[in-house]
Parts: structure tokens; sequence; C-alpha cells
């Protein structure tokens, strides 16, 4: 049941020290899993199966199947024990995790990816950081389990995200940040009782066939801007494994997933405008970057191997394809406003 690469109880530094804090307060936890094909049946299975071995069981486990009768059908049948729902918001991973939000009844509503699998102490750990009473939502480290075993020589590790894993010039213990990452999140459930659920006009949906993102950090900005005196932070100690497959291993899939989070980083800043929802992009762009293709350019300088002139031409067009989708997103926001205008609208 567990993907190659890992063991069940696969030791993480410092995760004893979180499982004590976190028996010193212990709300209960509500897991969403949205789903939506079959073609994912044994990636499903390893999540489901990696949150029955949680040193710290959630309260429940919610599946929430998008608009595929058959897959409903088929976990109903393989785990009737099993909260599985159908989507009853719009069609799209936003509409599913709003569905999961209104059924849980949780004091903390954790997220977990259908293609993702949770270390053993992963509920713990996120616990452990809301023992703070101001910490109102804790994300944690996704590692990528590459299904070819090994990332492409090419792949820079700053990158990462494209795939929807840690990526390099995050924090590497415990700290504030703005926002977390999808396949490895939590909140508590005051947050959206007070700012509301999903954006579903961001992220990924029924229409639209570009990789986007970025519903998460929307909701964070709003949860932030809601809570000025709470805290979102991330745990690394918290840690959950995000396959790749060899589709997204590629260079088309790269420059893709690239431009579709300039568009949706457009879509952030339309919602809750551009300094919130480029704070963080401009720390990745003037130092986070820089130093990564410093880097690269010094050990060729010192007769290193071809990869890091891959790396460094990948750092390159991973920010120019990123910058084009951001700036072609706002031209469609500023041509939108004109016929808005031009119909006497607002």
């Amino acid at each position: 049941m567990l993907a190659k690469g890992f063991a069940a109880g696969q030791p993480v530094a410092g995760l004893s020290e979180a499982t004590a804090r976190s028996h010193r307060a212990e709300p209960a936890v509500s897991v969403i899993i949205c789903v939506f094909t079959e073609q994912r049946w044994q990636s499903i299975l390893r999540a489901l199966d990696s949150l029955t071995t949680q040193s710290h069981p959630p309260v429940e486990v919610i599946v929430v199947v998008d608009c595929n009768e058959s897959l409903k059908h088929r976990l109903e049948i393989a785990f009737p024990d099993l909260r599985v729902i159908a989507n009853a918001h719009a069609r799209g991973l936003s509409g599913g995790r709003n569905t999961g939000i209104e059924s849980a009844r949780g004091e903390i509503v954790a997220f977990i990816d259908d293609d993702a699998r949770a270390h053993k102490e992963w509920v713990a750990a996120l616990l452990a950081a809301y023992a703070d009473d101001s910490v109102i939502g804790v994300g944690g480290l996704v590692l990528p389990e590459w299904s070819h075993d090994l990332a492409p020589a090419w792949f820079p590790a700053e990158f990462l995200w494209v795939v929807g894993c840690s990526y390099a010039g995050q924090p590497l213990t415990l700290g504030e940040v703005r926002n977390v990452l999808g396949a490895n999140m939590s909140f508590r459930r005051t947050a959206f009782d007070r700012v509301g659920l999903f954006n579903s006009a961001i992220g990924r949906n029924a229409t639209e066939t570009r990789p986007l993102g970025c519903e998460e950090t929307e909701l964070c900005i709003r949860i932030r801007s809601e809570f000025p005196d709470s805290r979102i932070l991330y745990e690394p100690l918290a840690v959950v494994y995000h396959r790749v497959d060899r589709s997204r291993a590629t260079w088309r899939y790269f420059r893709e997933r690239c431009y579709a989070e300039g568009v949706s980083k457009e879509l952030v800043a339309e919602s809750v405008g551009t300094s919130a929802a480029l704070s963080s992009e401009r720390r990745f762009a003037t130092r986070t970057l820089p130093r990564a293709a410093w880097g690269e350019l010094s050990r060729l300088a010192r007769g290193a191997g071809v990869e890091h002139l891959s790396r460094l031409a990948a750092l390159t067009v991973g920010f120019s394809w990123t910058l084009a989708g951001y700036v072609n997103g706002r031209a469609g926001r500023a041509s939108r406003r004109c016929v808005r205008t031009q119909d006497g609208t607002r």
C-alpha cells in the first residue's frame, strides 16, 4: 500500500518533541481529501492508508468526490465506514474543499491531496503548533515522491512548487508564513466561520484546462486580514509525501505550470490587492532566485557538470514564464475592466 521509497514510520528528527507538545492540547481534527478520478485509485488508497496509522488519529476523514458517481460508489463499497460525500459546490478543487469544510465537525480542519500520503506523526505535528492560541493555520513540509525515483537533473529545488511540493527558500524550522501549500494545510474552523470558504473563481475548475492554483494563498491572505493578531505557521515536522508522475517532470509541464502560476497570482491580486498577493513572490524573485542562479554559475565556473547549466536554464525559464502569465493575466483584467466600462457596469 505504501509508495515506493518510503517505509511506514520513517523517522523524522524532532517529531517526538512535536508529539509531546500536541498531547498538551488536543482539539479534534477533521481531515479532508478531495478526489475526482479513478485513475488515481492506488494513490487514494495510499493516502487513506496513511491516515489509519496516525499516532494522533483524526476524529474523522472525509472524502469528497467531484462529479464522479462511479468513483463515489467504488469508495463506498471499499470503505463502508468512511465518510464519502459528493461535491455540493462548483465543480473543482475549491468546491470540493468547501463541501468538506461544511461537513467537518473538528475544531481543526486539515487537508491532504489525493496523491499524497502522510507521515504517521503528521496530525500530531500539526496539532503541536496549535497549542499557541494565536495560531489560526498550520501547514507542513511536502516532500516529492517521484514516480521514477529521482528528480530530473535539470529541475531546480527552488521550483518544486511547480509539482506542489516544498521548495528551496521556505523556512527550515517552525516559523510564520503568508500562506501554506494546498497538499498539506490546516486551519481552525473559526477562520472559515469568519472569512468564508475557498474562492472557486481561483484555482482549478471544470472549465479551465491550465494547471491553475493559488486558492490557498488567497484564502490565507483573507484570514490574515481578518485576524491581524493571529499567525499562520509553517511546521516542517508535519510531513506529507506528494507523488509526482512522469508527466509532471517534463519541460512542457514546467513551463505550463509556471505560466499558470502567473495567471493565478494575478487573480489573487485582483481579489485581495497586489501588495498582499505578491509579498512573498517579491522576496522569491529578488533573493531566492538570484542566489540560486549565482550558485549554479559558480559551480559551472569551477567546471561542474552540465546539469548545472540546465538548472540555470530552468531558473530563467521558470521566472520568465511565470512573469509572462502574470503580465498576460493583468492585461486580461484591464480588458475586462474596459468592457465593463463600455457596458456601463462596474
